[in-house]
Formats: structure tokens, sequence, C-alpha cells
């Protein structure tokens, strides 16, 4: 029992089976109690009935939604998973630690299922796709699965050689924990201090982690599942991959799929004006600052190439 409770903290306490040496059948098993914090988490957004509301304790977990959306849409994807800019190892590990926060893992792992992705877009061996596998494996069942609790770390060699990140990855679910406790006692501290916010530490941990963070992860998820199946195509992809304006909003850009998987290496996802992409106009000003350069972006002759008639 102590191992299995230990595997919540530490994934090299989870006793896997080589993936060769599995049935299809054991892939798509899922050990349900490894998974018991992430059905907890949904669970308790329902301590909303008994916590209240209070416009501080929406606007924090808004604030938090945007900061850890952005997070997975410029680090762990633009970054992690494409390289689409360059930074310091400094600044590489803030980074992963800011990402770490959205309890999406951590960032090795993330970018190695990422890159699998786009290697079998669609195809039988791509772990969420809606079009092989069914809407709500691809949304969620996928990552619960005992075949991809693992990252292939075959195909991010160059992430895996820095100690910290696989620390962190080792370790991925110490970063969210210190942030639930940390908004705990903020909300502790602003309630004897700042009454007049109307919140306390069970509210707006309920709120800026439990809520904010499922409403993250399902926002999050629909890449990989609405966006293959719901929107427009305006690229000739080998995959089913689409544009929507509705997703791109709530994921700060990552909407525009079709546009993506055309061109995966570019940091700016909305190719034209009008393709609203919040987090490319975020990485613009982490460059303004000297934090991060390099930005990559599509060139005009691909940009209009493999277009649909």
């Amino acid at each position: 029992m102590f191992k299995k409770l230990l595997s919540w903290f530490d994934n090299t306490a989870v006793n896997l089976q080589p993936q060769h040496s599995l049935t299809e059948n054991q892939w798509r098993s899922i050990d349900w109690f490894r998974v018991i914090p992430f059905i907890l988490l949904h669970l308790s957004c329902l301590a909303v009935i008994f916590v209240g509301f209070s416009w501080f304790a929406l606007a924090f977990a808004i604030a938090l939604y945007l900061i850890r959306m952005f997070a997975i849409t410029a680090f762990y994807h633009r970054y992690f998973s494409h390289k689409a800019f360059s930074t310091s190892r400094t600044f590489q590990f803030i980074l992963a630690l800011i990402g770490a926060t959205a309890v999406q893992r951590g960032p090795i792992w993330w970018a190695s299922h990422h890159r699998h992705h786009h290697l079998y877009s669609d195809e039988t061996e791509d772990a969420h796709s809606p079009v092989q596998h069914g809407f709500l494996w691809s949304h969620f069942g996928w990552f619960l699965s005992s075949k991809h609790f693992t990252a292939h770390t075959h195909n991010i060699k160059e992430l895996t050689k820095f100690a910290e990140l696989r620390l962190l990855d080792r370790f991925d679910a110490v970063v969210p924990l210190l942030l639930a406790i940390s908004i705990y006692l903020l909300g502790d501290w602003l309630a004897s201090d700042h009454p007049t916010l109307n919140t306390n530490g069970l509210q707006l941990l309920v709120w800026g982690f439990s809520i904010s963070t499922v409403v993250l992860y399902h926002a999050t998820f629909t890449v990989n599942s609405l966006a293959h199946v719901w929107g427009k195509r305006r690229y000739a992809t080998s995959d089913q991959s689409r544009n929507n304006f509705w997703i791109a909003l709530a994921t700060l850009g990552e909407g525009w799929h079709n546009n993506h998987h055309h061109y995966p290496g570019s940091a700016k996802q909305g190719f034209y004006w009008w393709e609203v992409d919040l987090t490319y106009y975020g990485l613009r000003l982490l460059a303004m600052l000297g934090l991060i350069w390099d930005l990559r972006t599509i060139p005009t002759s691909i940009r209009e190439s493999r277009k649909i008639k």
C-alpha cells in the first residue's frame, strides 16, 4: 500500500511491464488506484456548493487558468515539443516549473507523447486520435492507461540530458501540490487581513485550484479530441486536424490545429492576422524582454502551399 501511495508522487514507484510485453487489452487497461487523484480533483469541484462564491475567487480562478494555459501552449507545446523558439537553460527550467503547475505531468512526458502524436497523427498508433479510438479515449482515456504512463524517451533525447527536467518529470505531482497548499494559505491570509474580499482558504482552493484546473484540463483535451472532428480544413494534411475559432479562444491559439499540423514548427499558429493567437502575442512579449529569442514562423511559400481548393 505504501508503494501504491508513493506512486502518486514518484513516477518510478509505478510498477509497469515493458510495453513490448503487453497485449492490446493490457495497453488499454487503467490502474484505477494510480488515477484516484485525477478523479478526486474532479469530484472536489462539487465542494463549491459548500464554500460558496466570491468575485475575487472567480477572478483568481480565471487568472490561474490563463497563466497555466499559456504555460501549456507556449512552453510545453511550442517550446518543449516543437522547439519553436530558444531560451537559456535557467529560463527553460522556469518554463518547465510553471508548466508543471497545470497538472499535466512533466515536460519530458508531455513533449514525448506530443511528438509521437505528430509522427502517427490519426493513425492507429496515435494515442489520442478520435478517428481511430473514439472521443472519450482521445479526450482523456489514453493518458490514464498503463501503456501511456511512461515517456517515449527515444524522441526526446535532447531533453533527457537535463537532470533538472528529469527530476521534475519524476516528481511531477509535487509542484501542483505545493501550488494547492500555497493557494489555501493565501486564501486563509486574505480572510483575516482583507475580509472585504469575502474569500477564505477553502474557497480559494476550490475555485483557484480545483475548478480552474479541471476547466484547464478539458479545454486542453479538446485539441486532441474536438479539433480532429470539428472545424474547417485549410490544408491537405495527412490527418483530420481542423481549425476551430472557439477552441482557439479557449486555448489561447491552439485551436488553429490544421495550421499547426501543416507546419508544426511555427511559434505562431494563427497564420493570418484574423486568426487570434494569444499565445504567440505572449511569446512576442517575452522575446521583447530578452527572455526568449529565435521565434520561428511559417515561411510565406509554405503558408500558401497545399491548400484545399
